[in-house]
């Protein structure tokens, strides 16, 4: 027997299509549901921000303030005018004229030479024409004679001032040397003074004690003052 419909007009093949179709649309339709929201009108209306009138703030104006300008400055005192009368007698300047008399003889004016003081530099104590004078040497006779007489003087002077017990202190031994040279100015004083020897202590000592030297008459070259250099050596010996 032949079935009478055809078999491509069946439905009932399309059921399960038909099936999944409609779950998938029904799971679609809940997702939307749920994630659906909905909001009061009216507090929609209560959350929206004014911000009209509060960003608006008045700024005051300031007013520039010219800074006032300086005083006048005082009006010049009246210079004060002193009324001579008729009766009083003023005594008036005489301008003599600088103009020359054709009469008047012209003297000419020789040139002028500057006198230029010659400057005598130090001179050594060996070759001086007048030696320093120490105190007590003033009658000590010729130029060689206040020679000695100084030398022996300031010989005696450092022998009696000088400490000799410091070379000893100082642990050293034997015959000890310093060399001393210093300057007699032409105001008689001593001065640069300066000295070598084995120890600066010792050096110390030395210039101390010869510028304790009294002042002296300065020596003289040619007639005028000049300084005068002088060496002296300080010998003595060690004791152990």
């Amino acid at each position: 027997m032949e079935p009478k419909k055809n078999p491509k007009a069946d439905l009932n093949r399309w059921s399960s299509v038909y099936l999944m179709a409609g779950l998938v649309l029904m799971l679609f339709l809940a997702w939307q549901a749920i994630e659906r929201k909905t909001f009061d009108e009216d507090n929609i209306a209560g959350d929206v921000l004014d911000v009209g009138d509060d960003l608006l703030e008045d700024v005051p104006i300031t007013q520039q303030l010219t800074p006032p300008p300086p005083p006048p400055p005082p009006p010049p005192a009246p210079e004060v005018i002193e009324v001579v009368e008729d009766e009083e007698e003023v005594e008036e300047t005489i301008i003599e004229s600088t103009e020359t008399n054709q009469n008047e003889e012209i003297v000419e004016i020789e040139e002028i030479e500057e006198v230029v003081e010659e400057e005598i530099a130090d001179v050594p104590f060996a070759v001086i024409e007048n030696v320093p004078i120490y105190p007590g040497c003033e009658n000590a006779g010729n130029n060689n004679a206040k020679k000695q007489c100084m030398s022996e003087k300031i010989q005696k002077f450092v022998q009696k001032k000088f400490n000799t017990e410091l070379a000893g202190d100082l642990g050293l031994e034997g015959r000890q040397r310093i060399s001393v040279q210093f300057k007699i100015d032409k105001n008689g004083k001593v001065t640069d003074v300066r000295a070598r020897a084995p120890h600066p202590r010792l050096e110390k000592e030395a210039i101390e004690v010869v510028q304790s030297l009294p002042n002296m008459t300065p020596g003289k070259q040619r007639g005028k003052a000049v300084g005068v250099l002088y060496a002296l050596p300080i010998l003595f010996q060690v004791e152990n």
